[in-house]
């Protein structure tokens, strides 16, 4: 039988189990072309907040009762003439949240075990790893000896974004939630500084850490602290707009920035970044970041918990904070 999950109600503020339910059915059959790929991890993220909403977006709203959308990286256990891809392969691509899917094979990629851990291809490797690197490279347009602020400092695209400004030669202080998470963010991590959003007084924080001010500020989180690095623009600045996580579980409107003005002030830019913009680009970003740790100079931490059925509580780490790096659920069943 093939677990699913399927995705049966918008939620209102968080998510709860009530927004899923986990249902049993036959593992499809493959017809002439196709290939049964057996999904292995998928990983969680932000964004999906995001899709189950009944709105506009960069990508089309989730169905109710169709299959809750992730990345995933899996193999092909059977194929029926297909003209890329053979049985034994390791595959990437977005196939959801469920064990067995049978495509056609559009929008998937093979990866290679050998050269990097499964779990590496949805994380630093896959949409994280290029997120955070065009993020900051291309939208943040960094150069050596910027001053570069990072929240969510300690969460998938946040540590990849601090480790690619620190390799191009920037000044870097993170933000994140908790002393351990801060440690990890700079004895791991190499970042300059980090600031404890939850104990410390971050506009101080800022200024203490920056004090000539901000090159680039690249967001998760939106909100207050979105505000707050307004204020420490340096002419010029750019701030990057990847996520906003501290607003997407709102029952009212979304809190926007009251400090804009700074933006004309210092004739600073302030832009979205979506990753499928760079679809053409990602082998290119990828052999970037797989030769960087190759070299120990980029570090990949994967926070990886098991079971499909444990999926409402696996998701629910990334609103808590209750997690390291990059959140991925095992769904394979061995």
């Amino acid at each position: 039988m093939n677990k699913q999950l399927l995705f049966v109600k918008r939620p209102t503020g968080d998510a709860d189990a009530s927004t899923w339910s986990l249902v049993s059915n036959p593992i499809p059959t493959i017809k002439e072309g196709e290939v049964l790929i057996q999904q292995h991890y998928v990983s969680l993220d932000p964004a999906m907040r995001g899709w189950m909403n009944d709105a506009k977006s960069y990508i089309a709203p989730m169905e109710i009762n169709s299959v809750m959308r992730a990345g995933s990286v899996g193999q092909v256990i059977e194929s029926n003439n297909h003209p890329k891809f053979k049985v034994g392969d390791y595959v990437a691509g977005y196939a959801g949240v469920q064990q067995y899917i049978a495509t056609e094979g559009e929008g998937y990629y093979k990866v290679d075990p050998n050269l990097a851990p499964l779990p590496t291809y949805i994380g630093t490797l896959g949409m994280t790893g290029m997120t955070a690197y065009y993020g900051i490279t291309e939208v943040g347009k960094i150069k050596e000896d910027d001053i570069v602020l990072v929240s969510g400092a300690a969460g998938a695209v946040g540590s990849i974004v601090g480790q690619v400004a620190k390799i191009k030669g920037c000044r870097v202080v993170g933000i994140a939630g908790g002393a351990d998470k801060c440690k990890y963010v700079v004895d791991e991590l190499g970042f300059d500084a980090c600031i404890d959003y939850k104990n410390e007084n971050v506009k101080d924080r800022i200024k203490e850490e920056c004090p000539k001010g901000l090159d680039v500020y690249f967001d998760n989180v939106g909100g207050e602290i979105l505000d707050l690095a307004l204020g420490r623009l340096r002419m010029h600045a750019r701030i990057v707009i990847c996520g906003a996580i501290s607003q997407y579980n709102n029952k009212t409107a979304m809190k926007g920035p009251s400090n804009y003005l700074s933006l004309l002030v210092n004739r600073a830019s302030m832009t979205g970044m979506v990753v499928f913009d760079y679809a053409d680009r990602y082998a290119e970003g990828a052999k970037i970041l797989g030769g960087w740790m190759a070299q120990g100079k980029l570090k990949s931490k994967e926070d990886i918990y098991e079971g499909i059925e444990n999926f409402p509580e696996t998701y629910n780490r990334l609103f808590s904070g209750d997690k390291m790096g990059k959140l991925i659920l095992k769904i394979i069943e061995e």
